[in-house]
């Protein structure tokens, strides 16, 4: 049964896409991973495993889903009949699952911040933001119920469907998130000692790095294009037959990696001017730009808006990681709206200890880390490296090339890249990944 959904227009598709990749990834976890590995090292390392491994791993997915119409385990089904293949589509499920289940816990703390500024408890220059944030995240009560209301909000999307739900909220949430990524860059360069968190960003020090590095490098470069987890298969699914998907790939890498640089821009010359350590961990994003928007006229007003398209962009991620989950399930029969219920409360239990891990269950150690932590680790250090692995293999040594090349090459102008994508998808993607993860234990 091909899928009954469909996206409107090719920039839905892409808006959709960029947004489902964009989220908390580029704008929460890559400047504190990258404030951890060594700056500009770090950003280097990342953007030339974002097109050597992610782009190539991206167009794989999309070629599974757009040929087959199909959301990610009936697509495995369909091209590997009575095969075991269709257990990277469950792979890719699960991850989904546990990675909406600690995601929803940040997006929650974003919900939190938006109250506090409609409040009144942010602003007014004697904020303390780093007991605000560990006063909130700290809170059972705050961080569940907020986490709560994450999920619901994602759920009433999802449940609408691609064309009025996701489609629609994305047309409007990526743009106005741009726009105001713009506005906070502008004024961060512009504070007093910017230039030295210009120079730490762009400067590489690559005495910095290390395995550890490099296998943040590739699982942040899976985590912000959303490969590995088979979403793409499901997005690409919605997609007409026709329609060309190396331009609509090559965009969503490409404003994935303009706003990682942005968010680096926003955030690091804020870092330094005012006194932050630039490794703070996860809260450095709740700690330095409420401390950015203070110093702004009108102030409040832009964190406020700021904060309500943070929302937005880790949303649309969101969507994504429920969507895929939904799809699978439904498989095409309908119940949509009944099902994204069921399994939004689902991620929202399964969560719950990752909201609890920060405060009442701070003291639980999974590996030497906290519920949260081991959750994001076992996600974007191996979750998504394997079933990067996996697709890579299926794609490239199980699909007949001849299929591969004419549904990726549908235009004269790209038939150039066949040979290259295919080259690095069937012997490059998979030895970096397997170099990198024979490391893997000693970083454990």
């Amino acid at each position: 049964m091909e899928q009954k959904e469909q996206w409107s227009s090719k920039i839905g598709f892409i808006l959709a896409s960029a947004g489902s990749a964009i989220g908390l990834g580029a704008i929460w976890k890559l400047p504190y991973v990258t404030g951890m590995s060594g700056g500009g090292a770090f950003i280097l390392l990342f953007v030339l495993l974002s097109l050597l491994i992610g782009f190539p791993l991206l167009l794989a997915e999309f070629i599974i889903g757009r040929s087959t119409q199909k959301e990610a385990i009936s697509a495995y089904k369909q091209i590997a009949p009575g095969s075991n293949w269709h257990w990277i589509g469950y792979l890719g499920v699960v991850t989904c699952f546990i990675l909406l289940s600690f995601y929803s816990v940040i997006g929650g703390w974003i919900i939190q911040y938006i109250v506090f500024c409609l409040t009144g408890q942010v602003g007014g220059g004697n904020t303390d933001y780093e007991m605000l944030f560990t006063e909130s995240v700290t809170n059972p009560l705050l961080s569940v119920g907020a986490q709560a209301l994450f999920m619901i909000i994602t759920i009433m999307v999802v449940g609408k469907g691609i064309q009025t739900g996701i489609e629609k909220a994305s047309k409007f949430m990526m743009p106005a998130l741009f726009v105001l990524f713009i506005v906070l860059i502008i004024r961060s360069l512009t504070l007093e000692n910017a230039m030295e968190g210009v120079s730490f960003l762009f400067n590489p020090d690559f005495s910095k790095l290390n395995s550890e590095s490099i296998l943040f490098a590739l699982g942040q470069s899976f985590f912000l294009l959303s490969v590995g987890v088979s979403v793409m298969v499901t997005y690409s699914s919605y997609l007409p037959k026709g329609d060309s998907i190396v331009q609509p790939a090559f965009s969503v890498v490409t404003m994935n990696l303009f706003i990682s640089i942005f968010a680096g821009l926003a955030i690091f010359p804020a870092v330094f001017s005012l006194g932050f350590e630039p490794a703070a961990g996860p809260g450095l994003l709740f700690i330095v730009l409420p401390s950015v928007f203070e110093k702004m006229v009108f102030g409040n007003i832009f964190l406020l808006i700021f904060l309500v398209l943070f929302l937005f962009a880790t949303l649309t991620s969101a969507f994504s990681l429920l969507e895929i989950i939904v799809a699978s399930v439904s498989r095409g029969k309908g119940g949509r709206n009944r099902l994204s219920w069921i399994i939004g409360i689902l991620v929202f239990v399964v969560g719950i200890p990752s909201a609890l891990s920060f405060g009442v269950w701070s003291e639980i150690s999974i590996f030497g880390k906290s519920i949260f932590d081991a959750a994001d680790y076992l996600v974007s250090n191996i979750l998504m490296p394997v079933g990067a692995l996996l697709i890579s293999i299926f794609v490239s040594y199980r699909m007949k090339k001849n299929i591969l090349k004419s549904e990726l090459i549908q235009n004269a102008k790209y038939s150039f890249l066949f040979e290259a994508w295919y080259f690095l998808l069937r012997y490059v993607v998979p030895i970096v990944i397997i170099v990198v993860f024979l490391d893997v234990t000693d970083i454990i």
